[in-house]
C-alpha cells in the first residue's frame, strides 16, 4: 500500500483524495476524489464521493463510499454504505453494511446485518445476524445461525451449507425465531432448519425442523424431519 501523510479530521470539512497513510475521522469529513490509504478509521461521519482502496477499515460511526471499495480487513461497529462494488477480503460486521452492487472476498463474519444489491461471493460465509442479498450467495462453506427476523437470498450455492435456528432464550417472550428464504439452495452437503425454499439440490440433503420446501433433488441421500414439508422429492 502506498504511503503518504496521515489525515486526521476532528471538525468538519471537504478534503482532497489521493494517497495517504492513515485517515482518521472523528468529526464530519468529505473526501472529494479517489482515495488510497493503509488505514481508514471512522469515529464520526465520513463520505467518500468516489472510490476507496485501503488496507484496514474500522467504522464506529457512519461511513459512505459513493463508488467502489477495496479493503484487506474490515470491522464495522456502526454503519457503512458502498454505492458500487465492494471487494472486502476479511470482514466482520457487528453493525450494518449496505452494498449497491456485488460483494466479494475471502472471509465474511456477520453478527449485524448486510444488504447487497448484487451477488455475494466468499470462501467462507458465516452469519448469526441477518442479510438481504438480491442475487446469488456463493461460498465454499456457508454457516448460517438464524436468531431473529428474516434473512433472504435469491439463490444460495456452495460446497457445505448449514442453516440452523439459534436458541432464543435471551429474546423477549413471543419474539419470532429467524427464518431464511431463498428461491434455490444448491450444495454438495445441505442441512436446513427454519428455511423456505422453492428448490433444494444436493448430494446429501437433510431437511431439519421448521422447513417449507417445494422440490428437493438429491443424488445420494435425503432425510426429513416430520415437522417440515417437502412437496416433491426427486432422486437423480
Amino acid at each position: 500500500m502506498t504511503k503518504g501523510q496521515n489525515l486526521t479530521i476532528n471538525g468538519s470539512g471537504n478534503y482532497p483524495g489521493g494517497q495517504y497513510d492513515k485517515i482518521s475521522i472523528r468529526g464530519d469529513g468529505t473526501i472529494n476524489t479517489d482515495v488510497e490509504c493503509s488505514a481508514f478509521h471512522i469515529f464520526g461521519t465520513s463520505e467518500a464521493l468516489e472510490n476507496l482502496k485501503t488496507g484496514s477499515v474500522k467504522v464506529f460511526g457512519e461511513a459512505e463510499v459513493k463508488g467502489n471499495m477495496e479493503s484487506d480487513e474490515m470491522l464495522i461497529m456502526g454503519t457503512m454504505a458502498v454505492g458500487g462494488r465492494a471487494a472486502l477480503k476479511k470482514m466482520k460486521i457487528l453493525g450494518t453494511l449496505d452494498v449497491g452492487e456485488n460483494l466479494t472476498g475471502d472471509e465474511a463474519n456477520i453478527k449485524g446485518t448486510i444488504a447487497v444489491g448484487g451477488d455475494v461471493e466468499y470462501e467462507t460465509f458465516e452469519s448469526s445476524g441477518g442479510f438481504e442479498i438480491k442475487g446469488l450467495l456463493n461460498a465454499d462453506k456457508i454457516n448460517i445461525s438464524l436468531r431473529f427476523g428474516q434473512s433472504f437470498a435469491e439463490e444460495i450455492g456452495g460446497g457445505m451449507i448449514t442453516v440452523k435456528k439459534k436458541s432464543n432464550s435471551f429474546l423477549p417472550f413471543g419474539k419470532e425465531t429467524g427464518i431464511l428464504t431463498a428461491k434455490v439452495i444448491e450444495g454438495d452437503i445441505v442441512y436446513l432448519e427454519n428455511t423456505k425454499a422453492d428448490i433444494v439440490r444436493g448430494k446429501k440433503v437433510k431437511i431439519g425442523t421448521g422447513c417449507q420446501i417445494g422440490t428437493v433433488e438429491y443424488t445420494n441421500e435425503l432425510t426429513q424431519d416430520q415437522s417440515s414439508t417437502i412437496k416433491t422429492k426427486t432422486k437423480l
